[in-house]
């Protein structure tokens, strides 16, 4: 089984890549985020045209995610209150989240807030969604022990997911607060598949769109796949697939890909 991920940043500008992408690269899903557009205008057909079943959740110019299965999947649900129906609307006036299970496997794609700047209110709203995050884990953990969980996180957790050329100490994606919110997740028995075959530096999977960064490699690593035990015992590889960021005009990101 192949799980992929990849900010698309707009399916619409980026269809005809992400189409030729599935056909070079065939994976059993492929998680998209920031689609940018609502459900209604998502492009089904393309997608079905070459033997996929999407799954969306979108809005209108922003965020926005979608599962893009080879066979279809079980118990799909998007947003946050399908699983914590208690908790208050708000979480879910951003489309950041989407799960469906194929194969007994849970996957659970997700594209977690920017934050803007360390101590804005956009911050303080990408905390609280983190922590959001962590209690509709552990309820999917009481029934499903086999959880992918991947996506744009917009962290990075260590120094050496990020070139050498930032400032770390409070940057954005790279404060304490923020990591510590993605460790308390983490806790919960999610290892990072990337790490388990790959300890170095200078792997990237985003690239600032200013100042030559990916021709220079002046990256983040900020989309991950997240594991428990079960499927981290079956990860054969973890792979960054740099080839669609050297397209003309692709999306800021590339993917990212877990094989169990």
């Amino acid at each position: 089984m192949k799980i992929a991920t990849w900010n698309v940043n707009s399916i619409r500008t980026r269809l005809e890549q992400v189409i030729n992408w599935l056909s070079e690269s065939p994976v059993d899903v492929l998680c998209l985020q920031e689609t940018k557009v609502v459900d209604k205008d998502f492009p089904l057909i393309s997608f079905e045209n070459v033997g996929y079943h999407p799954y969306i959740y979108g809005q209108k110019a922003y965020n926005g995610v979608a599962l893009i299965s080879r066979q279809p999947l079980e118990n799909v649900s998007m947003g946050f209150c399908a699983i914590l129906p208690e908790l208050e609307p708000q979480w879910d006036e951003q489309k950041r989240v989407i799960t469906g299970v194929i194969d007994g496997v849970r996957i659970v794609n997700t594209y977690v807030p920017n934050g803007s700047a360390v101590g804005s209110e956009k911050y303080e709203y990408k905390l609280g969604w983190l922590t959001v995050l962590r209690k509709y884990l552990q309820v999917l953990l009481l029934s499903d022990p086999a959880i992918s969980m991947c996506g744009d996180f917009n962290i990075a957790l260590e120094d050496i997911d990020i070139h050498d050329k930032v400032k770390i100490e409070d940057h954005i994606m790279a404060s304490e607060r923020e990591r510590q919110a993605l460790r308390d997740i983490l806790s919960l028995g999610f290892a990072d598949a990337f790490r388990k075959f790959n300890n170095e530096g200078g792997n990237y999977s985003w690239w600032d769109y200013r100042t030559a960064a990916f021709r220079r490699n002046l990256g983040w690593r900020i989309d991950h796949h997240y594991v428990t035990p079960v499927l981290c015992a079956r990860a054969q590889s973890c792979i960054i697939d740099v080839a669609p960021r050297k397209l003309e005009q692709p999306s800021d990101h590339t993917p990212v890909v877990v094989e169990f």
